[in-house]
């Protein structure tokens, strides 16, 4: 009878740990490996540690799974397909795939970098004012993202017309790694990208800042609507602990940097120099904060350089959980 008992006791507590691991919960999570990625980034370090920020967070029955990106349509279209529920990404992409989903899909949940941005040209460059810029070739990271449309719509408040293909001036999308190349050659006269890479052309091109895009979206923490919906109790431990996170940045910026270099490491296979990265540090502001004057500036920006068209409604945009 003993042993029936205790076989019967033995199966309910593996029958109990079965159903507790089929209970555990996943997150899927998405960065870019960037330094205006830096909370995704550091927080994905800690996740590699075994002291993930947000699973200590969120309780013991959560796994986040991390992934990473290259490019914020790219973490959309992930979003659309169902296989990320949370992601860092920059405004334009957010926008766009908000607006394409009629205000359906997409929730911004929290803040997380401004500024870092900026137009550079050659330390000996003629380039002096913003009418210099005719007949010249300016490379920005991809067509569509934060930095090009900023590229497209300031050129147009300068009087400039600016099309897909040319016009008076040519906006060449490239990736970064590649700008850098072009830039050194002469292939392009100017480049407005977002940090490191401004730091990057500043040390190894010998480039100058023309314009530094201080009041602008750089990075936000994005929700599908469907996780929102799903798991809010989660979403708002999620966002609290982006805000608690980005605290601890703005607090301890040697350490947080120092786990940023250690993941971008890991995941880019690139050593990263203190210096450089302590550099483009002071170009961005950390911050969970949302400006919604900001997002009308976006917003406006997107629609002067012909990427939004159509209504452009943001009451839903943002959600706080």
């Amino acid at each position: 009878m003993k042993i029936k008992i205790t076989a019967i006791v033995g199966m309910f507590l593996l029958w109990a740990s079965f159903a507790t691991a089929e209970q555990k919960i996943a997150i899927r999570f998405g960065h870019f490996p960037n330094i205006t990625h830096a909370q995704g980034v550091i927080a994905h370090a800690l996740s590699r540690r075994g002291k993930g920020w947000f699973e200590e967070r969120l309780g013991p029955n959560v796994e986040i799974q991390w992934f990473t990106y290259n490019a914020g349509p790219s973490a959309m279209e992930a979003i659309f397909a169902g296989s990320l529920d949370i992601t860092y990404v920059g405004p334009s992409p957010a926008l766009n795939a908000y607006f394409k989903s009629n205000g359906e899909e997409i929730r911004v949940i929290s803040g997380a970098a401004n500024a870092g941005a900026a137009l550079v040209v050659k330390a000996d460059s003629p380039i002096k004012t913003p009418a210099d810029f005719r007949g010249k070739k300016i490379a920005t990271p991809q067509l569509g993202n934060t930095q090009d449309i900023s590229c497209r719509a300031w050129l147009k408040a300068h009087g400039f017309n600016v099309t897909l293909t040319g016009g008076d001036v040519t906006v060449i999308p490239t990736a970064n790694p590649d700008q850098l190349a072009l830039f050194q050659k002469g292939s392009v006269d100017a480049v407005w990208t977002v940090e490191p890479w401004v730091t990057r052309l500043e040390r190894d091109a010998k480039a100058r800042v023309f314009l530094e895009d201080k009041d602008t979206i750089t990075t936000w923490l994005v929700s599908s609507v469907k996780f929102l919906r799903d798991r809010r109790d989660l979403a708002k431990k999620i966002a609290a602990a982006n805000v608690e996170l980005t605290k601890w940045i703005q607090e301890n910026e040697g350490e947080a940097q120092k786990l940023l270099i250690e993941e971008l490491k890991a995941e880019t296979r690139a050593d990263f120099a203190p210096d450089p990265v302590a550099q483009a540090w002071n170009r961005i502001q950390f911050t969970s904060e949302i400006s919604r004057d900001l997002i009308a500036k976006s917003v406006r920006d997107g629609k002067d350089a012909g990427f939004l068209k159509g209504s452009t409604d943001t009451s839903k945009l943002i959600e706080n959980p």
